[in-house]
């Protein structure tokens, strides 16, 4: 007797738009951009795209064995896409010691995904000050509180480290009531590689990369070349 498999939940056929290279723009900052508002489009008509900015960072360690966790994508330019965290954190120390990195945005609701991969670089402390500022009071303490990736004894010490961040910097209403600790910055990915994934039926999707042959930036369209990788 076959059993079935709980982990098959049922196949789905994909049935997005696909992506050709004649309606590919011209520079991959050009069509991120597009693929992201789309993104956010979708998550403000409350399709199942709940997190639209949520971006999977992966690294190695000293062994080369790979790390993979999920962050926020809180910068997006012509230089390439960013994220925040504790310098001290365990993705920093191994940016730190191996800059190369690998990320990517997955939307399964529309059937899309981007990845970049390249090396990553420091975001530059005023960018850092100024996206610190717009964040709510209460995330700005949690800066000082976690120390990011180090063993916690448990729930409530957390709790009563956010509280003693409490104290110390009281909201009076201000952007500088809390301000940047010195070891919470940003990292952003100069990219070398972007790829854009639309699924199609049939499991023959679209894989269409923009790869570096120059050194300008993501919206230099001389700076890329097109291509198509098999699905």
């Amino acid at each position: 007797m076959v059993r079935p498999d709980p982990m098959d939940t049922g196949r789905i056929d994909y049935h997005g738009d696909g992506l050709l290279e004649s309606d590919v723009l011209e520079s991959p900052y050009l069509q991120v951009r597009a693929w992201v508002d789309d993104a956010l489009a979708a998550a403000a008509a409350r399709v199942d795209v709940s997190e639209p900015m949520a971006l999977h960072v992966a690294t190695v360690d000293a062994d080369g064995a790979p790390n993979v966790r999920t962050v926020l994508m809180r910068f997006f330019d012509e230089q390439g896409p960013g994220f925040v965290t504790n310098l001290r954190s365990t993705k920093s120390l191994e940016l730190e010691a191996n800059p190369r990195i690998a990320a990517g945005l997955t939307w399964p609701a529309i059937f899309r995904a981007i990845r970049f991969r390249g090396v990553a670089e420091l975001v530059t402390r005023t960018e850092v000050e100024e996206y610190f500022d717009s964040r709510p009071y209460g995330s700005r303490l949690s800066a000082w509180a976690s120390d990011q990736s180090q063993p916690a004894a448990g729930r409530e010490d957390l709790e009563r480290r956010w509280h003693e961040a409490l104290a110390r910097f009281p909201d009076r209403g201000q952007h500088g009531d809390v301000p940047v600790p010195d070891f919470w910055g940003g990292w952003r990915v100069r990219c070398d590689e972007v790829e854009f994934w639309a699924g199609r039926r049939n499991r023959l999707h679209d894989r269409l990369v923009f790869s570096r042959t120059g050194e300008g930036n993501l919206a230099d369209a001389a700076s890329w070349a097109l291509s198509r990788r098999q699905p």
